[in-house]
């Protein structure tokens, strides 16, 4: 069981250390962190916008984490708040057209990265694979609001 946790723990941790190295390189000329692909790209996929909220459920993050990253990419012109209803509250998030140049590389990107990270796999070792991460990470989170059960 704890060779199952190490080789699982370890794994994690060096996808996500790679993944960040790597999206932290696409990101320089743009003057931002690996973070911001996440937001970007799904900024990306709403052409006709999106509330701050819904972009905290699609990206998993709260919401001060995501006023923080609305905020530097509208600083660095990427991004621009539209008024619905004549007020700002439920402002929708657009990219601008800098925004979505930024967007689409870091898209081709990212697709690039996770076709190159999965050489060597069938498509059938693939759909298994993405099923079984989409399980563990489903019960993580369960796991993670509820607790661990007493034994």
């Amino acid at each position: 069981m704890l060779d199952r946790f190490a080789r699982f723990s370890l794994a994690i941790s060096e996808i996500s250390r790679c993944w960040h190295k790597l999206a932290a390189e696409e990101l320089t000329k743009y003057k931002l962190n690996s973070p911001h692909v996440v937001y970007l790209i799904t900024l990306y996929q709403q052409e006709d916008g999106i509330t701050a909220a819904k972009l905290g459920e699609l990206c998993c993050k709260d919401k001060a984490d995501v006023s923080r990253m609305v905020s530097i990419l509208e600083q660095k012109g990427l991004l621009r708040k539209e008024a619905t209803g004549g007020n700002m509250y439920r402002a929708l998030l657009k990219l601008t057209d800098e925004g979505k140049i930024a967007a689409q590389h870091l898209q081709e990107r990212a697709a690039l990265a996770v076709e190159l990270a999965g050489s060597g796999m069938t498509d059938e070792e693939r759909e298994v694979f993405y099923r079984c991460l989409e399980l563990i990470t489903t019960n993580l989170q369960t796991l993670s609001k509820e607790g661990l059960p007493k034994r």
